[in-house]
């Protein structure tokens, strides 16, 4: 006699319990994923931290007039090369689909989909940026997407191994996202072409960018090792840097006498002290957990900016 029935197991993941004679086995069906989770395996998280920043920038450089055009290319690029970086480390994971992250898991399983949007996309964001965008914004966007076909090509020919955290890669992708997000609002203000890879205002936000991104890979590294040793070098490689970039931000902050950039540092500060909470607290969260609370790290300071503009 056989039997069928739904089993439902703590980590959320739907099975078929079957039964044939006196046995029984275990078919395991899609797993189930945390609603909080979507923007993440949508690749919708860094299309809204970059809208969002943009906007502070904007801001922070008195920036009388940028179009809306400037914020759905922006989210529309961002979004492509996050679909494309996670389709094509989907494609280079060894150990098959078992061995995939959920975002890279969702990309593969649905990468049809995603091609299609992606190309869809792109077209859409360079019809903008050819039709809508200040032809200033041509010079910069070669130079960012020289960043960008960098990191692309550091992800196809590093050797970084599964237990490597990828450092030149973070760093490339980190400034490359600060540049690009800021250079929309940059090329609207009227200010000296060379002045924003000399922006205090810039720089930070790519520090924060950087170690945003290494965040997780120390993380990552720090859950697959049982030594206390290791774990401590992982939380010491995001505490200091963490802490010297929210003491820059805080002397930026009260250097300037005139209020112009105080809110935008104190921003930065508030995502570094985020992501110090983060990483003392890590060991409480899952990893997918943790990426989604990096990007929400990312996102709270954009409130601080609001109040601290105002007051």
């Amino acid at each position: 006699m056989c039997g069928e029935r739904l089993a439902c197991f703590e980590s959320n993941e739907l099975a078929i319990i079957s039964s044939l004679g006196d046995g029984t086995y275990v078919v395991p069906v899609e797993s189930r994923k945390p609603f909080w989770l979507i923007p993440n395996l949508l690749s919708l998280d860094a299309p809204l931290v970059a809208v969002v920043w943009l906007y502070m920038f904007a801001k922070t450089w008195r920036v009388v007039y940028l179009p809306l055009s400037s914020y759905i290319s922006l989210a529309l690029v961002v979004w492509v090369i996050y679909v494309m970086d996670r389709l094509l480390d989907a494609s280079m994971k060894v150990g098959g689909p078992s061995r995939l992250e959920a975002r890279h898991e969702f990309h593969r399983k649905h990468r049809k989909m995603f091609y299609g949007f992606a190309g869809i996309a792109g077209l859409v964001a360079l019809i903008l940026v050819i039709t809508e965008l200040a032809t200033k914004i041509y010079g910069y966007a070669l130079f960012g997407g020289l960043m960008v076909a960098g990191f692309f090509t550091l992800s196809l020919f590093s050797s970084t191994g599964p237990n490597q955290i990828p450092y030149s890669k973070n760093i490339l992708a980190g400034f490359a996202f600060a540049y690009g997000t800021s250079m929309l609002a940059y090329a609207y203000t009227g200010f000296d072409g060379e002045g924003l890879l000399q922006s205090p205002v810039m720089i930070c936000f790519a520090v924060l960018c950087i170690l945003n991104i290494a965040a997780i890979d120390l993380w990552e590294h720090a859950s697959r090792t049982s030594d206390l040793e290791t774990k401590a070098v992982d939380e010491l490689a995001l505490t200091l840097p963490l802490t010297l970039l929210g003491g820059c931000s805080l002397v930026f902050a009260l250097k300037d006498g005139d209020l112009v950039t105080r809110p935008f540092f104190y921003a930065i500060l508030t995502g570094a002290a985020l992501l110090q909470i983060l990483n003392r607290n890590r060991a409480k969260f899952s990893i997918d957990a943790l990426r989604v609370l990096a990007d929400v790290a990312l996102l709270v300071p954009f409130v601080v900016f609001l109040v601290s503009s105002r007051s």
